[in-house]
């Protein structure tokens, strides 16, 4: 094992609570017990002694009520994000919200209408377009591109939709889940310019920044957009990182008072702010004592994507990732349907993946991966896979 992640022990991914649970299993791909799963987006190894410490401690306190954030909340969100990404928090504001979601979701209220677009970049995160729809606004599509195995924003299409003055806001999603893109200072900042000039606010979901692979780097949108007169906000946390969804709080950061005044008033109407006692302790030991955890969680995920790149069958194809624990695997030679493929996936593979097009119809033929795992688990899905091909079974029912 890697650098942070030694004497931890293996980890199986069925041997996972998250992963395995029973209900979400039997309801997305039906019961087996035989089924691998690897669709959430969660790392499938032992977190980070740090945290995993910390909360324990925490739980030993016995004392579970009200308590205050202390003063360094955001002060360690920030020291991690310059020593990691030379990014500096002066002059930003930042703020708590209980997740991604809740920060978008309230972000479509403050600064759309009912019936205004929205512009996704499909294939993209699930959660968006629902949030989109959920709150009476409309779904603009404006789709990568993929040439050899490798995408691109249509820079074109989003300058069209953006043009339309009904569609007020974009989601950009920086690195992308699921394609695993890390766009690049250049991309950025023609993305901020194009939306200036349309009076589009750009609200960029860097929830999975951490998760760079070498040699890449992750630029944060405020960076890029800097001197552009976009109007922006950007969703961070430790929740991809360290494995925290079901207990950590998400940062939203902005330069726009006006924006940061108006949801701190929704935040205060709806309480969003109300914290979680285990998910401070477990913020603050990420910030401070997580980094070596996760280099070695990074190194683990580089390797993986070197054994997807040589183990796949030929008939399988792998997106190759920028950044994040995803690998968007390609299975359109096989020349199956959206319903064959995922059946097939299920049945003949034994693999309960995301199917591509959860992501957008721009998905079909594709199926997302979590490779956050041990060597031998990715091992054994590539296994499969390959099995799975050897018999030919694609297109049976």
């Amino acid at each position: 094992m890697s650098k942070g992640l030694d004497g931890l022990g293996p980890l199986t991914a069925t041997g996972n609570p998250s992963a395995s649970n029973s209900k979400s299993l039997s309801r997305l791909f039906g019961s087996s017990e035989e089924l691998l799963p690897l669709w959430i987006s969660e790392p499938y190894v032992p977190l980070a002694p740090a945290v995993v410490a910390a909360i324990e401690s925490r739980a030993g306190d016995a004392w579970y009520g009200y308590e205050t954030r202390p003063d360094d909340f955001r002060d360690n969100f920030w020291s991690w994000m310059n020593r990691r990404h030379g990014w500096s928090g002066f002059d930003l504001t930042t703020l708590v919200s209980p997740s991604v979601g809740t920060s978008i979701g309230a972000l479509i209220d403050i600064l759309t209408d009912p019936g205004d677009g929205v512009i996704l970049q499909p294939p993209v995160f699930t959660d968006f377009k629902p949030l989109i729809n959920r709150s009476g606004r409309e779904p603009v599509r404006s789709s990568l591109l993929l040439n050899d195995a490798r995408y691109s924003m249509d820079l074109d299409d989003l300058t069209t939709r953006a043009k339309d003055p009904a569609n007020k806001l974009m989601i950009l999603c920086n690195p992308h889940n699921p394609v695993g893109r890390m766009w690049d200072q250049t991309e950025l900042s023609t993305v901020a310019a194009i939306c200036s000039q349309n009076d589009v606010f750009v609200v960029a979901d860097e929830i999975h920044a951490d998760l760079a692979l070498p040699p890449h780097h992750f630029t944060p949108f405020a960076v890029a957009a800097k001197g552009s007169g976009v109007r922006w906000a950007a969703t961070h946390g430790p929740i991809k990182t360290f494995g925290l969804a079901g207990v950590a709080d998400t940062y939203l950061v902005t330069d726009d008072e006006t924006i940061a005044e108006q949801y701190v008033s929704m935040s205060g109407r709806l309480r969003l702010t109300r914290n979680n006692v285990f998910a401070l302790s477990a913020t603050r030991a990420a910030y401070l004592d997580g980094g070596d955890w996760l280099d070695g969680l990074l190194d683990l995920v580089a390797r993986n994507v070197e054994s997807l790149k040589t183990g796949l069958p030929d008939e399988v194809g792998v997106v190759i990732p920028d950044a994040t624990y995803l690998a968007w695997l390609d299975f359109r030679q096989l020349g199956m349907e959206v319903p064959e493929l995922s059946s097939w996936l299920v049945r003949e593979a034994q693999l309960a993946l995301s199917p591509g097009h959860w992501f957008g119809r721009e998905g079909a033929g594709f199926a997302r991966m979590t490779i956050a795992v041990t060597e031998d688990v990715l091992e054994d899905a590539i296994a499969r896979i390959a099995l799975a091909v050897e018999r030919g079974r694609w297109g049976q029912q």
